[in-house]
């Protein structure tokens, strides 16, 4: 398949870029994708329409991540299967994940409508917004199943190799959900309850349309219904390897979810401030998560292929790139947030919230290329479990602790808040650093 990329030979840069360039890129329609409703309802509706996408859209992205993470086991272990020279055994890999994933969505879409009132009383939704966020997570909720299968596809085809293919599945239903909010929020204003049927109703057309075009694609191994049936060896090693992803990300998102809170209860402006600026972060942090995720890609291949120096040369190559970027987001983010702001919120009020918080989040920029690329690395080496202990320890020994104690602060900001972030990024830093000490002192283990 030309689109595919062999990562264990040649040049190291040129083909890291290569793949990133379309991760990125997937990443941008997938940030539009969610900032198009914000966008949209933060122009044609009012502020408590606002908050309420901005808290069920939350919630919503912490159960994907939680999915999608967990299917970076299937992930990581089809690279690693491509590096060793086994890529025949993909199909298998794909069938049992196929089942596993789509069960747990089946799951999701049938609990998530009777959950919602509970979600959104958790968060602490401001009463104006309470019944549009219940709405809005229950219209989410329900389409489960869409977005895991969407997630699927994209984790799949970065595992081979081929980052273009989830690229035009994200083109897809980016464009479907921009016309789905333009007819359903600015057309029929709808708000929060037509921003959340054009994102369910967008990824149910990408995965459509993405299954006819995968159906015409040459894979690297055979695929067909044979193919997909529940084998326990298999789910049990993808588990193995997804759920310490998942279980990080779900309890670093539920900390995330915990700083919302904190931050709903402060009123509805303040929530709708930081809803605005956890979307404008979405793209001051694409390029770190980019080389992310192209690190996770690139390290189990060359794992795979026994060829560490490659991959810690690969490794020092991302963070470089990003770091570069990182300075530049720095600068917009921290002095020129609100007119970032301003692209997802008509009120003044609200824009200089997100400013406001938009600052500490600046901060965060300079460390992340550092944190996401060590994320990377350590999941390609299938090193799982210290990539979920170390966020775990981030979020609930840093980020939590120190947003709760600067909002009982009598002059709180969410400057101040927000600054919760960047201190967890850190002790998470040193903690990476400590890890590959560690690794390379038993450098005979991991074939350096």
């Amino acid at each position: 398949m030309e689109s595919r990329i062999d990562f264990t030979r040649g040049k190291i840069v040129l083909p890291l870029l290569k793949f990133a360039g379309p991760v990125l890129l997937a990443l941008f329609l997938q940030a539009m994708y969610g900032a198009v409703d914000l966008m949209i309802v933060g122009k044609f509706a009012s502020p408590a329409d606002v908050s309420a996408v901005s808290t069920g859209s939350q919630i919503m992205m912490t159960i994907t991540n939680l999915i999608t993470s967990l299917c970076m086991g299937m992930t990581i272990i089809l690279g690693q299967k491509i590096g060793e020279g086994k890529a025949k055994e993909g199909g298998q890999i794909i069938g049992s994940g196929l089942i596993l994933f789509l069960s747990l969505g089946l799951l999701l879409s049938i609990s998530f409508p009777f959950m919602a009132p509970t979600l959104a009383g958790i968060m602490h939704a401001p009463e104006e917004a309470f019944a549009l966020t219940t709405t809005y997570i229950r219209v989410c909720g329900s389409g489960a199943v869409v977005i895991i299968s969407y997630n699927l596809i994209g984790g799949v085809f970065r595992g081979i190799g081929d980052s273009n293919t989830p690229l035009i599945t994200v083109l897809i239903a980016c464009v479907c959900n921009i016309l789905g909010d333009l007819l359903l929020v600015a057309g029929f204003h709808m708000g929060a309850l037509g921003a959340a049927l054009a994102t369910v109703g967008a990824q149910l057309v990408s995965v459509v349309i993405s299954c006819f075009m995968i159906a015409k694609k040459s894979l690297p191994f055979t695929f067909g219904r044979e193919e997909i049936r529940w084998q326990g060896k298999i789910v049990r090693r993808i588990l193995a390897v997804g759920w310490p992803i998942a279980l990080q990300d779900l309890l670093v998102g539920i900390s995330f979810l915990v700083i919302l809170a904190i931050v709903n209860s402060l009123g509805l402006v303040a929530s709708a401030g930081v809803g605005v600026a956890e979307k404008v972060c979405v793209f001051i942090m694409l390029v770190p998560i980019a080389f992310m995720q192209s690190m996770s890609a690139f390290v189990a291949q060359n794992r795979g292929a026994g060829k560490m120096d490659r991959a810690m040369k690969g490794f020092k190559s991302a963070v470089a790139i990003s770091f570069a970027f990182g300075v530049l987001m720095f600068y917009i983010a921290f002095f020129h947030g609100d007119l970032l702001a301003e692209i997802f919120s008509k009120e003044p009020e609200v824009v200089a919230a997100a400013a406001d918080y938009l600052k500490a989040y600046a901060i965060d920029c300079l460390l992340t290329c550092f944190l996401f690329c060590f994320i990377g690395f350590y999941n390609g080496m299938g090193h799982t479990p210290f990539v979920m202990i170390q966020g775990i320890i981030g979020a609930f020994a840093v980020r939590v602790p120190v947003s709760f104690l600067m909002s009982k602060l009598a002059n709180v900001t969410l400057f101040k808040i927000g600054l919760a972030t960047p201190c967890s990024t850190v002790l998470q830093i040193a903690l990476c650093f400590g890890f590959l000490i560690y690794i390379k002192k038993r450098k005979k283990n991991y074939g350096w």
